[in-house]
């Protein structure tokens, strides 16, 4: 025996499913971002991870030591990259290949990491607009005023080494550049606001200072 609902019941469960599913469509709308807004400079911004950028960006408020500690810490460890490079066909000693290879792996995915947290909080991606000890006299590309980097000098010189000659000096100027990157992440830690910022530092000084001791350990014996 069928059994047929009046109109009227019919009319009231359309009505209560379509406003069940308004109500949902306007719960999912009301779950959208509302941390990706800036407000202005100050120390209360923040920005907001996409689901596309979930592992790069950094979520959650930030203040002025984070975005500073991104733009010094892009070109610090491009530097680093450029001495790294400069091993292959140049280091005679294999943990010399081995740390210059580890260095490269490391510290390539921070920058795209870094340069994305500054993308996501709307900042500029250069560090010498205002940045304390930089010299803005020798061109754009000179930044041997941070600490740690190398000079043009330098790194001319540790192109022209070979064999052991280039080992030593690798060992030395990296330990030397590794320390500017050791002080300026333990800065971040702590004057920086950003969770994600933060604990990248603290790789930065853990991974670093475990380097340095490799390097120290090297010229030992070299």
């Amino acid at each position: 025996m069928t059994v047929h609902t009046p109109a009227p019941s019919r009319r009231r469960a359309a009505i209560v499913t379509a406003v069940l599913a308004g109500g949902l469509l306007l719960s999912a709308c009301g779950t959208g971002d509302t941390e990706g807004t800036h407000h202005g400079s100050d120390s209360s911004a923040s920005a907001s991870a996409t689901p596309s950028a979930a592992g790069t960006r950094a979520p959650g408020a930030f203040n002025d030591a984070d975005v500073t500690f991104a733009q010094a810490m892009i070109p610090h460890h491009q530097q680093a990259l450029e001495m790294a490079r400069l091993a292959d066909g140049r280091a005679s000693d294999a943990e010399i290949k081995t740390l210059a290879t580890a260095i490269e792996q490391a510290q390539d995915p921070e920058i795209r990491t870094m340069r994305a947290w500054l993308k996501a909080w709307g900042r500029p991606e250069s560090a010498d607009q205002g940045m304390p000890g930089m010299h803005h006299g020798s061109g754009a590309s000179d930044h041997s005023g941070m600490s740690g980097m190398m000079s043009a000098d330098q790194m001319r010189k540790l192109q022209a080494a070979q064999g052991t000659a280039f080992d030593r000096m690798f060992a030395e100027l990296m330990i030397e550049h590794h320390e500017g990157a050791i002080t300026m992440a333990e800065d971040q830690r702590k004057n920086g606001r950003n969770a994600t910022a933060k604990n990248l530092a603290a790789d930065v000084v853990e991974n670093q200072s475990a380097e340095v001791e490799k390097f120290r350990l090297i010229l030992d014996r070299l």
